[in-house]
């Protein structure tokens, strides 16, 4: 589960710097890469990043308000 989270909050941070991008200089580099907004590829980018999204909201309720990113030494 941690790499899933770990993954997931990279993911989420790639796509709050595409916000960024598009909100500061109305720059959009998902569509840049891929060729448009509606392109097959950044389709599944924006949706890769918005199952990531769900994934770091549902996974603190799965184990219990914890989001595990890193080794935890006191506990075996």
């Amino acid at each position: 589960m941690r790499i899933a989270n770990i993954v997931s909050y990279v993911l989420v941070l790639l796509g709050a710097v595409n916000w960024g991008l598009y909100g500061i200089f109305d720059f959009n580099l998902v569509s840049a890469i891929f060729g448009g907004a509606r392109s097959v590829g950044s389709v599944i980018v924006y949706s890769v990043i918005a199952a990531a999204a769900v994934w770091l909201i549902i996974s603190p309720i799965i184990t219990k308000g914890l989001l595990v990113m890193g080794h935890d030494r006191g506990r075996e």
